[in-house]
């Protein structure tokens, strides 16, 4: 997927759902109900139980939706989570050979990033996007509309401490789009195996960010 391939198809969509599951068949309970919510880009965290796995079966059984991995922290990961099929890449950092390698097999990488510095390095490598994170702990919107100036043309995704009620702030200040997790995924309802209650979450944040 080419870079302009994935940012309009991120723009379309708005927002990334992120899994990190304990348990294979949770993860696939999760991705369903996010499905559900025609949410179609949904990441799973490598960290989550047989995740590469679980990114094979989601690819056969939600092919409208478009399966990726984050948390990738080694090239060995990176390139697992190739073999496994992931359709986009996310780490929490800026690695330039990790870059390198996923630009050279044509699978999106968007690195997390944390100053300017960072984000452009990400993205004269040839990032698809870049990841701001923690966003929180940055200022948050702020932040964003802050780097629109001198960065304006590099898109920007912003995770880490992004939630239903202030995503719509993030696309407002300039974001492409969002990553949300615990957000979108209550304890209680996972617990009680209430999907519904996560699919309800995902169609009230689609409806958020209708710009």
């Amino acid at each position: 997927m080419l870079r302009s391939s994935w940012q309009n198809l991120v723009r379309q969509q708005r927002a990334i759902a992120v899994i990190r599951a304990s348990h294979f068949d949770l993860g696939m309970c999760m991705a369903r109900a996010i499905a559900a919510a025609d949410l179609k880009l949904i990441e799973i965290t490598w960290n989550s139980d047989r995740a590469g796995e679980l990114i094979q079966r989601l690819r056969s059984e939600l092919p409208d939706c478009v399966i990726g991995t984050g948390t990738l922290l080694t090239l060995d990961q990176l390139k697992d989570a190739i073999a496994a099929g992931a359709e986009f890449l996310f780490t929490p950092h800026v690695n330039l050979t990790l870059i390198e390698t996923a630009v050279a097999q044509q699978v999106p990488i968007i690195p997390g990033a944390f100053s300017p510095t960072e984000i452009v390095t990400a993205w004269q490598a040839g990032a698809a996007s870049v990841k701001v994170f923690p966003v929180q702990a940055l200022g948050g919107a702020d932040y964003i509309r802050s780097l629109q100036g001198p960065l304006g043309e590099i898109p920007l995704i912003p995770t880490g401490g992004v939630t239903i009620q202030n995503a719509r702030s993030f696309l407002e200040a300039g974001a492409i789009a969002v990553g949300l997790s615990g957000q979108l995924f209550p304890q209680e309802a996972i617990a009680a195996q209430k999907w519904e209650v996560i699919t309800q979450q995902a169609q009230t944040l689609r409806q958020n960010l209708i710009l």
